[in-house]
């Protein structure tokens, strides 16, 4: 990694990222958004899937603010734009990414996690856009992201009264997939990852690209690109395979998998 911001940690054909800045509960500088696109822009060439995690107590407290620095405002306009491009990497690279929330997941830290596509909160996690009590605006991506996820009713109210909310809520507003214990995130999030990055990559690449595109299209717009991406991925040579070990029985069973969001559900 270009910044001590993030460790990086490559286990077979996963990656690992963790924020690495636990003495600020992983408040986000420039140096920490860069070193994150950086990875992104040319990740290892065996990586087909992404656990971000973070060190210390909290995934991410937002901005530094104590680095903060007067801008105007075409350079905030130009700083906003920098989360965009990184965030979008992180969003439509064809690399899925797990993200294992705890702590605080506050202003930039729920930002980046919404750029993410698989995310596990542990019950500790709680989450804040307080930008209007410090009298600013979210910029990372939340009007569209976070908005898209929980509402814009609930994301302007969310913003409005500063109110934070616990894991639970979380869960039921849609930010995490997955709820889970204290100290168990970490486990969770790369088994999910592994199991992802045995996935044939084209459909990887394929789900993370044509769905949020479709969502923005019309119906017969997105019918015609989900035709087209059928095509082109169930032509491919891990698609002819994937089938045939299905009619010969080679392929794994699906069975239903216990929710680790469901108090009730055997361990």
């Amino acid at each position: 990694m270009t910044s001590s911001d993030i460790e990086l940690e490559v286990d077979g054909k996963v990656a690992i990222l963790s924020l690495n800045r636990p003495q600020k509960r992983n408040a986000i500088r420039d140096e920490t958004i860069e070193a994150l696109g950086h990875f992104f822009a040319a990740p290892p060439p065996q990586v087909a899937s992404v656990v971000l995690r973070a060190n210390g107590d909290n995934f991410c407290a937002g901005l530094d603010l104590s680095e903060h620095r007067e801008r105007d405002a075409t350079q905030v306009m130009v700083h906003s734009q920098m989360w965009h491009r990184v965030l979008n990497a992180v969003q439509f690279s064809n690399l899925p990414v797990v993200t294992v929330m705890k702590g605080a997941t506050i202003g930039g830290g729920l930002e980046i996690a919404t750029s993410t596509h698989v995310r596990i909160a542990e019950r500790s996690c709680y989450y804040a856009l307080p930008e209007a009590v410090r009298g600013i605006y979210v910029g990372g991506g939340a009007s569209v992201r976070v908005a898209r996820i929980i509402g814009k009713d609930r994301m302007i109210e969310m913003m409005l009264t500063g109110r934070t909310h616990d894991a639970e809520a979380g869960q039921n507003f849609g930010i995490s997939h997955y709820l889970v214990d204290h100290g168990t995130g970490d486990a969770l999030g790369l088994d999910i990852a592994r199991r992802i990055a045995a996935n044939a990559p084209l459909s990887n690449f394929a789900i993370l690209n044509a769905i949020p595109r479709i969502a923005d299209m019309s119906a017969n717009d997105g019918f015609f690109v989900e035709s087209l991406m059928a095509a082109v991925v169930q032509t491919g040579d891990a698609a002819q395979k994937g089938l045939s070990d299905f009619l010969e029985k080679r392929a794994p069973s699906l069975k239903p998998v216990s929710n680790p969001a469901d108090p009730d559900a055997a361990s």
